[in-house]
């Protein structure tokens, strides 16, 4: 009696279904699908049609648009559109999704967010004043990342800060930012004069140290954040280039097996890792160099 009751427990509770528990949810699906379908997109050309030699003409498409106005709409427009919509939904979703126990996606976006929190804005900034300015130091590491990893997606193959509008606008908000928190900070006059008269020097000197310190300060720091993402952003892109030149063209001038395709097919391969490494540091150094000028304007000298 004891063991058909047993063996009826058994066969009615029903199997355990491991694989439903481990299945990826439908925005996964969908992702892979449409990447793998913009890499063959770009790879069916790539093998097909004469090779593309990279040169400054990538950093200037031909509008789509708007041309010779100032709603001007061409593929560099389009990327940057495009990447923040993707960074933006990205955000969103893992925010409106958070749960206890956090998936592998919610698990990438709090490593960034709370290494961005903890080693840059209250490192930088002390512990009451860098959670006050986390969100906008976030907000500049994410919006730079972002553009710099269009560099290397199939399909759009160009980072949005090797144009200087990106990296310009980007300067200019931390610029903004920089004075806005000094002022409030400080006020209008204690600012101002504690960006221009450093103390302790003879009056004299002030005559010549007041218009270094006004050029140092108001005009060369956004544009050194400009010129320093501009410039390793183009880098990356024209060496990314010419390494996948360099490879499609010896695959169809000579054979796949060549040991010259094969050398820059492996330098193809490890440029890219490289270029994903360069969007991460140059991320990191704007947002560093935004928290430093913050905590200059904020403290008093």
């Amino acid at each position: 009696m004891i063991r058909t009751q047993e063996h009826t427990l058994s066969t009615s509770t029903p199997p355990t279904n491991r694989r439903g528990s481990r299945s990826k949810p439908l925005w996964y699906w969908t992702l892979l699908i449409l990447l793998l379908v913009v890499i063959a997109a770009t790879a069916v050309p790539a093998f097909t049609q004469h090779v593309h030699q990279p040169g400054l003409e990538d950093f200037f498409p031909k509008p789509i648009f708007g041309e010779g106005t100032i709603f001007q709409f061409n593929r560099l427009v389009l990327i940057r559109i495009a990447m923040a919509a993707l960074v933006s939904a990205i955000l969103l979703g893992v925010a409106a999704k958070a749960t206890l126990v956090p998936g592998r996606g919610q698990m990438a976006v709090e490593f960034l967010a709370g290494f961005i929190r903890d080693n840059v804005a209250i490192e930088m900034l002390g512990p009451k004043k860098g959670r006050a300015y986390a969100g906008f130091i976030g907000f500049a590491f994410f919006a730079t990342l972002a553009m710099n990893l269009a560099g290397v997606i199939p399909g759009t193959n160009i980072a949005a800060t090797s144009v200087v509008a990106v990296p310009a606008v980007f300067a200019i908000i931390s610029y903004v930012t920089y004075v806005g928190s000094g002022i409030k900070a400080l006020g209008l006059g204690h600012f101002f004069a504690s960006q221009l008269l450093p103390p302790g020097l003879p009056k004299p000197m002030y005559l010549l140290i007041t218009p270094i310190e006004f050029l140092s300060n108001f005009i060369v720091r956004p544009v050194t954040l400009t010129v320093r993402l501009l410039a390793n952003m183009m880098a990356g892109h024209l060496l990314l280039g010419m390494t996948y030149f360099g490879t499609a063209l010896l695959l169809q001038e000579l054979s796949a097996l060549s040991a010259a395709g094969i050398l820059t097919g492996v330098a193809m391969f490890v440029m890219t890792g490289f270029e994903v490494f360069v969007a991460f540091l140059q991320a990191y150094i704007f947002t560093i160099l935004t928290s430093v000028y913050i905590k200059l304007s904020i403290e008093s000298h």
